[in-house]
């Protein structure tokens, strides 16, 4: 009988160590970069501003409707890689921004909604958006909208580890859109699906660029499931917040359908459209100081 209890008892110590194990193992997944999912999409992961992680991808929590969103890192941390994803204010500007991976008819009415409410934006392009659409790429700059740099080939800039390949991905655009435009690009950079490292950021420092993530964004980007005119107000207009930097994709129908009843109903709440170069500026000043 003493030595059946003796093999009950060491049954139940591995069993416990098991559950352990296994408890350990679930909170690690939950909080690993991988769990956070690509930074693009509308959940909240589990984010950390305390130490800005060496490789992750971009993302948000919202923790109270009209404020800033915790994301992965803080403001004042960004600012030493010349990176932003909001600005720090109780006024109520916004920073309008697109993502250009390609063109499937979307960005005219895009920026015919910006003219007409006389909204300055910036459009972060791929290599293959300004090589097939040299005529919309002409109509931003001549319209007074940016043009940003989001790498050639849209790739997990994460994963680039050397200056020569981070530098060429920003250059290959810069070079194709001055061939096209004449005009020397803005030095304004956006990883694509938001995955980054620090390393990245210091190396887009050094080429003299402002890094731009975002906070407010929704699920815009898959173009056989977009989100219905409802879900697209109830995000863009539950979790608008001053000093926004708002990221919407210009292959989205939905934001073309949209935006100028957007663009109206955000006027209505009292929010105001600024340029990036504002951003920038002010932070530039308030360095200075």
């Amino acid at each position: 009988m003493a030595q059946y209890q003796k093999y009950i008892k060491a049954i139940g110590i591995i069993l416990l160590f098991v559950l352990c194990y296994l408890a350990g193992y679930t909170l690690a997944a939950r909080f690993s970069p991988e769990a956070s999912g690509s930074g693009r999409d509308d959940t909240d992961p589990a984010v950390s501003s305390a130490i800005m992680p060496a490789a992750e991808n971009w993302g948000l929590s919202f923790q109270e409707e009209g404020k800033t969103p915790d994301a992965n890192a803080t403001l004042d941390e960004l600012k030493e890689y010349d990176t932003y994803y909001a600005e720090d204010t109780e006024e109520k500007k916004l920073y309008l921004t697109f993502d250009c991976g390609y063109e499937n008819g979307n960005t005219a009415p895009i920026l015919d909604a910006l003219k007409k409410h006389k909204a300055p934006a910036a459009f972060f392009v791929v290599g293959n958006f300004i090589s097939t659409s040299p005529d919309l790429v002409k109509r931003m700059h001549e319209e007074g909208h940016i043009i940003g740099n989001h790498t050639y080939h849209h790739p997990d800039m994460s994963q680039i580890s050397t200056k020569e390949a981070f530098a060429k991905e920003l250059g290959d655009v810069e070079d194709l859109y001055q061939e096209i435009t004449g005009e020397t690009m803005t030095k304004y950079y956006r990883p694509p699906q938001g995955k980054y490292s620090i390393d990245n950021l210091q190396m887009a420092k050094d080429m003299g660029y402002h890094t731009f993530f975002w906070s407010l964004a929704y699920v815009d980007w898959y173009q056989d499931d977009q989100p219905s005119h409802e879900e697209a107000f109830d995000k863009l207009l539950g979790r608008i917040h001053p000093g926004a930097v708002v990221l919407l994709h210009s292959t989205s129908s939905t934001n073309a359908e949209i935006l100028d009843e957007l663009l109206g109903k955000w006027e209505d709440m009292g929010y105001t459209f600024h340029s990036l170069d504002e951003l920038t500026k002010k932070e530039q000043h308030d360095s200075d100081k």
